[in-house]
């Protein structure tokens, strides 16, 4: 699944497809160790998937998409200006 779709599930949305996700890597992972290969392939990809989901819910939990990226942003420009202003007085 891609993340702007799982962007826009809703939480409730969001937890019912990563429940459908885990069950069909369970029911993948059992058919593998009876020795049905076929579908390998989809092992990562629905691992992936679940790994996604769980990170969205959680910064949904926290609350930090969007403001993380402002913040984080803002402060290396605060600290730089304070050494400016160090460096100045310093010279002086």
């Amino acid at each position: 699944m891609e993340l702007n779709k799982i962007r826009n599930l809703s939480d409730a949305e969001l937890k019912t497809e990563a429940d459908k996700a885990a069950e069909q890597l369970f029911r993948l992972n059992f058919q593998r160790s009876l020795g049905n290969n076929e579908g390998v392939k989809k092992l990562k990809v629905l691992k992936q998937d679940i790994a996604r989901m769980k990170t969205i819910a959680r910064e949904r939990q926290l609350g930090v998409r969007g403001a993380a990226t402002v913040e984080v942003s803002a402060e290396p420009a605060k600290k730089t200006a304070k050494k400016a202003t160090k460096k100045a007085a310093k010279k002086d």
